[in-house]
C-alpha cells in the first residue's frame, strides 16, 4: 500500500498559467470548473480543502503564475494528474462553425451566440464557449464579461484581457452597461410597460431540481418591460416583450416573468405545460428568449459601443407574423 506522502504526490493540483495571473483563486476556479459550482468551491475554500502552494488562503486570495493549487476529490476533473487550465481546454476543442462576430477590437470580442452552447465548462461538458473560442482564435487571455443561459442566444461579451475585464465588470457592478432581450411569452401582459420587482434565492426542488424562486430572504431582482407585440393562435394568447434587467440574478427574466403569469415561451423549468403544448402547435422550439442588444462604454476609449444581435434563425416561423 502506498504511504500517504506518496499518495498525495499523486493527488492531482491546478498550476496557475499566465492567463490567471493576479486573479482571484474562487474566480479562476468558475471559470474552469463552472459557474454552477461556486456554492462549492467558497464551501470547500473557507474550509481548507482547497489550498495554494501548500497553505490555507480565502475565497479572494489572488494566486499567480506557477502557484500549485490542490483540489479535493469532489472538484477534480481528472484523477491522478497534475494540469493546467490550458491543457484543461485542449482536452477537447471542437471548431466553432457559423461563428457571428458582431464587434471585435484589440480589447474586446462580442458574438451572436447560438442556442443550446454551454459557455462554460461544467456539469457534463468538457468544455465550453470560452475554452473554444480561446483555441480556435488564439486568444489565451480570452474571459467572459457576463453570461447567458445555455438556451439564451444574442449577444455575448468577453474580454481579450484581464484589465478590460475588469473595468467591464465595475460597469456592469454599477449598472452602467445596459442589456435588452427580447422574449416571446405566455399571454399578454398588461399593462403594456411596467417594472417587475422581485427578490430571488437560489433553491432546489424535492426531485432534486435547481429552481429560482421569489423570497424574503433573496437578492433584490428589477427588470423593466415593454409589450411590443400581441398575437393569438386558435384562441391561445402569447407575445413579444422587450426585457431591460436593472440586475443580474439567476434566471431572473424567467422567474419574474412566470410570477407574472407570463412564462417565457419553451422554458422547460418555469412555463406552463398547456403553454408548451400550444407553443409547439405553432413550430415553436426551445426556450424564446434572446439577447437582443448591449449598451456600454468602452473600457479603453470611453465611447458609447452598441451592439445588436439579429432576428434568431429558430424564431423564423415568427418572421410572417411580424
Amino acid at each position: 500500500m502506498a504511504s500517504s506522502e506518496q499518495k498525495n504526490e499523486k493527488k492531482p493540483h491546478l498550476i496557475i498559467d499566465k492567463n490567471e495571473d493576479n486573479s482571484r483563486i474562487d474566480r479562476v476556479l468558475c471559470r474552469l470548473l463552472g459557474q454552477e459550482k461556486r456554492t462549492l468551491i467558497l464551501r470547500l475554500i473557507r474550509k481548507g480543502n482547497v489550498r495554494v502552494n501548500g497553505k490555507r488562503i480565502k475565497p479572494e486570495f489572488r494566486v499567480h503564475e506557477g502557484d500549485s493549487v490542490f483540489l479535493p476529490a469532489s472538484l477534480r476533473p481528472h484523477s491522478s494528474e497534475e494540469y493546467t487550465s490550458e491543457q484543461q481546454a485542449q482536452t477537447f476543442t471542437p471548431t466553432i462553425k457559423n461563428l457571428i462576430i458582431l464587434y471585435e477590437d484589440d480589447d474586446l470580442l462580442i458574438i451572436d451566440k447560438q442556442a443550446g452552447i454551454v459557455v462554460h465548462g461544467g456539469s457534463g461538458h468538457i468544455v465550453g464557449l470560452v475554452e473554444r473560442l480561446k483555441m480556435q482564435l488564439n486568444l489565451p487571455e480570452l474571459r467572459l464579461a457576463h453570461r447567458l443561459d445555455r438556451d439564451t442566444s444574442g449577444c455575448l461579451l468577453l474580454a481579450k484581457n484581464l484589465k478590460t475585464l475588469r473595468k467591464l465588470t465595475e460597469s456592469f457592478r454599477h449598472r452602467n452597461a445596459h442589456k435588452t432581450y427580447l422574449a416571446w411569452v405566455a399571454g399578454h401582459p398588461y399593462p403594456y410597460a411596467g417594472r417587475m420587482q422581485s427578490k430571488l434565492l437560489k433553491g432546489v426542488t424535492q426531485s432534486g431540481e435547481r429552481m429560482v424562486v421569489d423570497s424574503k430572504h433573496g437578492q433584490e431582482a428589477i427588470t423593466d418591460l415593454q409589450t411590443i407585440l400581441l398575437r393569438e393562435h386558435e384562441g391561445w394568447q402569447y407575445s413579444l416583450v422587450a426585457l431591460q434587467p436593472h440586475s443580474g440574478r439567476t434566471h431572473q427574466l424567467r422567474v419574474q416573468l412566470q410570477q407574472e403569469g407570463h412564462a417565457i415561451l419553451g422554458d422547460p423549468k418555469y412555463a406552463e405545460k398547456v403553454d408548451t403544448k400550444h407553443y409547439k402547435a405553432i413550430k415553436g422550439k426551445g426556450l424564446a428568449l434572446h439577447a437582443w442588444r448591449l449598451r456600454f462604454e468602452h473600457p479603453s476609449t470611453g465611447k458609447i459601443l452598441e451592439c445588436r444581435a439579429p432576428w434568431p434563425k429558430r424564431w423564423a416561423h415568427f418572421k410572417k407574423e411580424v
